[in-house]
């Protein structure tokens, strides 16, 4: 893994696959490190015949964190944007700062555009990418995400209680509630690998801890507003992939998604919840490089 000067901030990244290859950028959700793509994940895209990069998003991970902004009161931000009130928070960013950090990361690696894959928040800040710089973006593959639209990709309760409860600071109680976590987001439908998801909990537990920029990400999600007019404008090619067993974004987020944008094809995952399980994995990389061979 390596760093890159980007937008002002350090990012860490890696790559997978041969630099002469189609770049294809993968942004990953909230709290989520760079390693949430599975390894496998992305050598099964390079040996498809693309440049995989992975990067971790500001305040998560090894990347910059904002500690600066801990003056943020996080809860009534929080509070604030879900009541509807008036909300009168400033966000120490938002998700166009984390699209120019995307694009710094590009600038530091050579790359003019890329195909971009976003999945959850990622899919957010790919959606803002290709707003904010057609020009570099080749094509969009939104995944499990939403428009920012607040009537549509609703949570269940429990999905929301999940979000807005901080995860335990030990490192066993962190594994225990991401397995359980885990297991709701997935959904009911695939069989869930317990084994396997706490062994990677440990992982992520272990790269970083770092809640806080979790609560932060939130807050700039929540006021970056709906993009569903921008959308509109959107010219690049546009994959919605989404899971129709989704409880953090309802499956009528990445509807919404679709229908914003002029031309983009949804791709709904049967069985598919928040996350992307491993017997849907051929399912969505075949959807992802058929998308990027026909937008080339």
């Amino acid at each position: 893994m390596s760093r890159a000067q980007a937008n002002g901030i350090e990012l860490e990244y890696d790559t997978f696959g041969d630099e002469g290859d189609p770049p294809i950028l993968l942004v990953m959700g909230l709290g989520a490190q760079m390693t949430a793509w599975d390894d496998e994940f992305c050598r099964r895209l390079a040996a498809r015949g693309l440049r995989v990069v992975r990067f971790d998003n500001r305040d998560v991970g090894l990347s910059t964190k904002f500690d600066s902004a801990d003056g943020l009161d996080i809860p009534a931000a929080l509070l604030a944007f879900v009541s509807g009130g008036k909300v009168d928070v400033r966000p120490p960013y938002l998700l166009t700062d984390m699209a120019e950090d995307a694009f710094g990361l590009l600038d530091a690696l050579g790359i003019a555009a890329a195909h971009v894959v976003g999945a959850s928040m990622g899919g957010m800040i790919a959606q803002t990418m290709a707003i904010t710089r057609p020009e570099r973006v080749l094509s969009l593959t939104s995944i499990m995400s939403a428009t920012g639209d607040r009537g549509v990709g609703s949570a269940t309760p429990e999905a929301l209680t999940l979000l807005m409860t901080r995860p335990p600071d030990d490192r066993a109680g962190y594994v225990a509630n991401a397995v359980n976590a885990s297991r709701l987001l997935h959904g009911n439908v695939l069989p869930f690998d317990e084994e396997r998801t706490a062994a990677r909990a440990g992982g992520f537990f272990d790269r970083s801890y770092y809640p806080v920029g979790t609560g932060r990400q939130l807050v700039a999600i929540l006021a970056s507003g709906d993009r569903t007019p921008a959308l509109a404008a959107v010219e690049a090619p546009t994959l919605v992939v989404h899971g129709d067993a989704d409880p953090l974004v309802d499956h009528s987020g990445g509807v919404a998604t679709a229908k914003a944008v002029p031309g983009a094809e949804l791709r709904t995952i049967e069985g598919m919840g928040h996350d992307l399980p491993l017997e849907r994995w051929d399912e969505v990389i075949d959807a992802i490089v058929d998308h990027v061979t026909q937008a080339r």
